[in-house]
């Protein structure tokens, strides 16, 4: 029999012997009455401590026994949102909103004042920090999964004073910062885009310039390859690809290639573009000098002085295109003149 259950049938026992003796002096027993209403009393307490033990023979300990009661564990939560956590991009930081849930690290120990809810809020920010620092900021939605899974367990505080973790993890930007994330992801896409662009025209730039345009039959050749084999079509291109590749490499066209080409002039023509009267009258056209005009004289005459002993050909060349109409007249006539006097002189 355990303690508990000695103790109930010992208190039964007195409440029951003190009936009995009320009961006896209320009404006035007789001196053989008493003996036996004690033999009596006994029998009646041992037979229920008798019943009482067949009762409880065979059953466990545990469900004889009660075991006193175990404080409960304190465990509480809270609810925080939008606390500024780092990422790897400075000046960008996630906005943090959780509900806590903690308890103290040793339940029975004393109550010190500590408030264990700040120890845990404390707790859980650091952890998250050190798990969004590592992040850049444009995928928030992808890091909340992850700051879920590192908050999901609870573990104590730096102190070993409390035990803390995190549910309903939310993590995202600022709408100020979603806006200008998004507008930098836009522009850097375009600049790779551009980027590409610019090498492709590059490269092409270079495989014309450098290989393609060289000369005209290379020219061709790339034609005819671009062509399928089109033979025919390749030649009466030719001329087309003559003028490309002059223009390309800031030459004339080839003479060989100069017939097939509308308008280009041949080579004699080139070459007395190049005179040097002829430039010189260029020269004095595009500067507004008129033939017979008196500073046009003087200045025609000056050049033919100065390169009189180089170039007695120009210089006459030039004396004649800008001496005055008269002057011009009589030296024409002189020249006649000259000559049927030597003819008169000889008969």
């Amino acid at each position: 029999m355990s303690s508990a259950q000695k103790t109930v049938s010992v208190f039964m026992a007195l409440i029951s012997a003190i009936l009995v003796l009320i009961l006896g002096l209320y009404t006035a027993w007789p001196a053989w009455a008493w003996p036996l209403a004690v033999i009596l009393l006994g029998a009646a307490w041992a037979g229920v401590t008798f019943a009482t033990l067949r009762t409880n023979r065979g059953r466990p300990l545990s469900e004889t026994v009660t075991a006193p009661p175990v404080p409960e564990v304190e465990r509480r939560e809270l609810s925080v949102r939008d606390i500024a956590l780092p990422s790897a991009l400075a000046d960008y930081d996630f906005l943090f909103s959780a509900t806590i849930r903690w308890c103290p690290e040793k339940p029975y120990a004393q109550d010190t004042g500590t408030h264990h809810g700040g120890l845990a809020l404390q707790a859980v920010v650091d952890r998250a920090g050190a798990v969004t620092l590592a992040h850049q900021p444009f995928r928030s939605s992808l890091i909340q999964h992850e700051l879920s899974g590192a908050l999901a367990e609870m573990l104590p505080d730096r102190g070993g004073r409390v035990r803390a973790m995190a549910l309903d993890v939310v993590l995202r930007l600022s709408e100020d910062d979603q806006r200008r994330l998004d507008r930098l992801a836009a522009i850097r896409k375009d600049e790779e885009l551009w980027e590409h662009e610019r090498k492709q025209e590059k490269n092409k730039r270079d495989y014309l310039g450098d290989d393609v345009l060289q000369d005209t039959g290379r020219a061709v050749v790339w034609w005819l390859a671009r062509n399928d084999e089109k033979v025919e079509r390749t030649v009466n291109d030719i001329g087309l690809l003559a003028q490309l590749t002059s223009a390309a490499n800031n030459e004339n066209v080839a003479e060989p290639f100069r017939h097939l080409v509308p308008g280009a002039a041949p080579e004699a023509a080139v070459e007395a573009v190049r005179d040097p009267a002829d430039l010189f009258t260029e020269f004095m056209r595009q500067v507004g000098f008129k033939p017979g005009e008196d500073a046009c004289v003087m200045v025609a005459d000056q050049v033919a002085r100065a390169i009189k002993d180089k170039n007695p050909d120009t210089a006459e060349e030039i004396r004649t295109r800008f001496a005055p109409p008269d002057e011009a007249s009589e030296e024409n006539t002189e020249s006649e003149g000259g000559g049927d006097g030597e003819d008169d002189t000889q008969e």
